[in-house]
């Protein structure tokens, strides 16, 4: 993670510190109602106060990984009470492979390993940085009120 300017820092800065994508802060978290009013600009680029903007993200958007022993099976049930996600959406991303296949699936409930689990659920993160920018896909830029760089 890069060090936060001492003066405050811009969404870009913000969004390289917390490895995730201009656009998610500037259309969605910038947008939440606890989101600090900006303590200035930079040229045209807002500022915002670094220890503020800290606390609403560790407050609201940090998701902690899940406690998942990695050689144990679990349901997706278990799964759905440990991240969060719906077994309904498991099997819908099973069948769009979006979801690995079951490690084991030899009784009524289809199971998988914690490891299994941990790394599809890393792989489901998609406004992480690296992975918008690793698509190659070209963005065009989105408009927004609260920091136009």
């Amino acid at each position: 993670m890069v060090e936060p300017h001492p003066e405050g820092e811009t969404l870009r800065e913000i969004a390289a510190r917390h490895n995730r994508s201009y656009d998610t802060l500037s259309n969605q978290w910038s947008q939440h109602p606890s989101w600090p009013d900006p303590i200035g600009k930079r040229g045209r680029a807002y500022i915002y106060d670094s220890t503020a903007v800290d606390a609403v993200i560790a407050a609201h958007f940090d998701r902690p990984a899940a406690p998942l022993e990695p050689r144990r099976l679990y349901t997706a049930k278990e799964i759905e009470a440990l991240t969060g996600i719906t077994a309904a959406t498991i099997r819908a991303d099973r069948s769009k492979g979006r979801w690995p296949a079951p490690d084991d699936d030899s009784g009524r409930a289809h199971r998988w390993y914690g490891a299994t689990v941990a790394k599809a659920v890393k792989g489901r993160r998609g406004y992480h940085r690296q992975r918008a920018e690793a698509s190659g896909s070209a963005r065009l830029p989105t408009p927004t009120h609260r920091d136009p760089e």
